[in-house]
């Protein structure tokens, strides 16, 4: 018996890392799992590596492996369509949607002056605005459904202390937060909560094989410290941990979970 089991989680940037993990911890916790990734380059200006379509297909073929049911779309979140389409699928092969984790996302770099327009707009169309869209698409059938649930938004440690040479992808984080804040409030009435997820460096192709983080960190050090230099990347699991302690947490919404080795506080 598991802890989820009978229930049905929807996670977009599903592809790999620590989202692919979500799945597989959650599924083998009895879940059913409806899945959406882009797995493709999102944007030119991206400098770490990108999720593919056989990533995608590696991420349903590990849960099924494992026991688990899995719905898996490529899509992109910014299409409200796609994410609605999903979601009215989801919900006739499982027959709900109990919990939500909007973790798609992408990051540039550049100083705020000289980052492009395409850079700017790019990071907060995909970040923000498409994590508000994946909230339209699920939040009406979950009402609808009367079971309550959750819905858990990954942050980021720059929505909670802005960085430098990210000033794009720190404005959307914060706006996350702002999105998640108004969204506890209307939904608690509904029984549905609401949280935010804030981790720093994760072991993830987009956390360390990124080559323009080591830049930033060369000029900018000062700005990157953590209370923790003997763990100085968080694993995959420990997202995952916060990520079903707070799908589990019936006490807790509206809460900013930090998982960042401190950094936000140094």
């Amino acid at each position: 018996m598991g802890q989820f089991d009978g229930q049905v989680v929807y996670i977009t940037g599903i592809a790999r890392g620590q989202v692919r993990n979500h799945a597989l911890r959650f599924a083998a916790e009895g879940a059913s799992i409806i899945g959406l990734d882009i797995a493709a380059r999102v944007a030119g200006h991206q400098t770490y590596p990108t999720a593919t379509e056989a990533d995608l297909a590696e991420t349903v073929r590990l849960v099924e492996e494992a026991g688990g049911k899995i719905l898996a779309r490529q899509g992109d979140i910014r299409d409200l369509a796609c994410q609605q389409q999903l979601v009215t699928d989801g919900i006739e092969t499982f027959g709900r949607i109990d919990h939500v984790i909007a973790n798609a996302g992408i990051l540039t770099w550049g100083l705020t002056w000289e980052l492009t327009e395409e850079q700017f707009a790019d990071v907060v169309d995909v970040n923000l605005v498409g994590t508000w869209k994946t909230l339209k698409a699920v939040i009406p059938p979950m009402i609808d459904a009367r079971n309550g649930g959750s819905i858990t938004i990954i942050s980021s440690t720059a929505g909670l202390k802005a960085m430098p040479v990210q000033s794009s992808y720190s404005a959307s984080k914060f706006g996350l937060r702002g999105l998640a804040q108004s969204a506890a409030k209307e939904l608690g009435p509904k029984r549905i909560r609401v949280n935010t997820v804030h981790p720093y460096a994760v072991n993830t192709p987009m956390g360390v094989e990124d080559p323009k983080a080591f830049e930033a960190f060369e000029e900018y050090g000062e700005h990157f410290p953590s209370m923790m230099n003997h763990y100085p990347v968080a694993t995959l699991d420990d997202l995952s941990d916060a990520v079903i302690y707070l799908a589990t947490a019936k006490a807790v919404t509206g809460a900013e979970f930090q998982i960042d080795m401190g950094s936000s506080k140094v």
